[in-house]
C-alpha cells in the first residue's frame, strides 16, 4: 500500500485538474454566448491579440515561407522536380505551418499576458471585488478573450498564408531564377478551398485554446507573485502541447481516408 499511494493521490489529483478545466470551460463557452456582452471589453481584446500580434505573425510567416522554399528546391532538385515548390510552398503554408506557427507565436506572446493578467487580479484580491459589485467574472474577464482570440486569430491566419506564400515567392524569383508567372499560375491551379478553410478551422481553435489556457491559469492561480510567474508558464506550455494535439484531430477530420 505505501507504494501504491504516490500512484493513487497522483491520479486523483489529475482528475481534480480535469475536471476543474472541464467545468471552466464549460462556463466560459457559455458565457460568450449569452447575454450581456461587453462590446468594448470585446473590441479592447481584439485589438491587443489580433493588432499587436500581427508584426509576429507577420515575420514568422514570411521567413518560414521563404526557407520552405530554399529546403524544397533543395531536395526536388535531386529529382527533376523543381516546377513542384510552388505547390509544396502553398499548402504547407495553409494547411499547416501558418496555423500553428501563428498559435504558437501567440500563445507565447498573449497567453502569457492574459495569464499574468488575471492571475494578478487573483492574487490581489481584484476578482472577489468583482464578485462583489454583482459582477460576473467569466462574463468580464474570460468571455471577451475567449471572443477576440477567436474571431482573430483566423484573421491573423488569413494574412500568415498570404504573406508566407509571398515570402516563398521572393525566394523562387529572385534567387532560384523561376519565372513570375508561372510560379503565380501554379500556386493558384494547385490551391483548393478546403486548404484554406481546414487552415482558418483550425486558427479558431487554437484562439480558442490560448486563450482558455491564459485564462484558465491565471483565475486559478494562487501564492502570490511566485503562483502568477508558475501560471504564466503553465499557461504557454500548455496552450503549445494542446495546440500541437488538437493540430492533428481536425487534420484527420478534414483529410483522413
Amino acid at each position: 500500500m505505501p507504494i501504491l499511494t504516490p500512484l493513487g493521490r497522483t491520479f486523483l489529483s489529475f482528475l481534480q485538474i480535469t475536471g476543474r478545466l472541464v467545468i471552466f470551460t464549460g462556463r466560459s463557452l457559455s458565457h460568450c454566448v449569452r447575454p450581456p456582452f461587453y462590446p468594448r471589453l470585446i473590441l479592447r481584446q481584439m485589438i491587443e491579440i489580433g493588432y499587436y500580434s500581427l508584426p509576429v505573425v507577420g515575420l514568422t510567416a514570411i521567413f518560414t515561407g521563404m526557407v520552405l522554399a530554399l529546403q524544397s528546391y533543395t531536395g526536388f532538385a535531386r529529382f527533376s522536380a523543381e516546377s513542384a515548390i510552388p505547390n509544396v510552398v502553398v499548402v504547407s503554408i495553409t494547411r499547416e505551418l501558418g496555423p500553428v506557427l501563428a498559435g504558437l507565436m501567440v500563445a507565447g506572446r498573449v497567453g502569457a499576458a492574459i495569464a499574468a493578467e488575471i492571475g494578478t487580479m487573483r492574487v490581489t484580491e481584484q476578482i472577489d471585488a468583482l464578485k462583489t459589485l454583482a459582477t460576473n467574472p467569466y462574463k468580464y474577464l474570460v468571455a471577451p478573450r475567449m471572443i477576440a482570440g477567436i474571431i482573430m486569430l483566423p484573421i491573423l491566419v488569413l494574412i500568415a498564408d498570404i504573406i508566407g506564400v509571398f515570402g516563398g515567392y521572393l525566394v523562387s524569383i529572385y534567387s532560384l531564377g523561376f519565372n513570375p508567372s508561372a510560379y503565380l499560375n501554379n500556386t493558384i491551379d494547385f490551391l483548393h478551398a478546403q486548404d484554406v478553410i481546414s487552415g482558418l478551422v483550425k486558427a479558431a481553435v487554437f484562439g480558442m485554446l490560448v486563450t482558455l489556457m491564459g485564462c484558465y491559469h491565471g483565475y486559478h492561480s494562487h501564492g502570490g507573485a511566485q503562483g502568477v510567474g508558475r501560471a504564466t508558464t503553465n499557461a504557454v506550455v500548455s496552450a503549445s502541447i494542446l495546440i500541437l494535439c488538437s493540430n492533428y484531430i481536425v487534420t484527420g477530420l478534414f483529410f483522413d481516408r
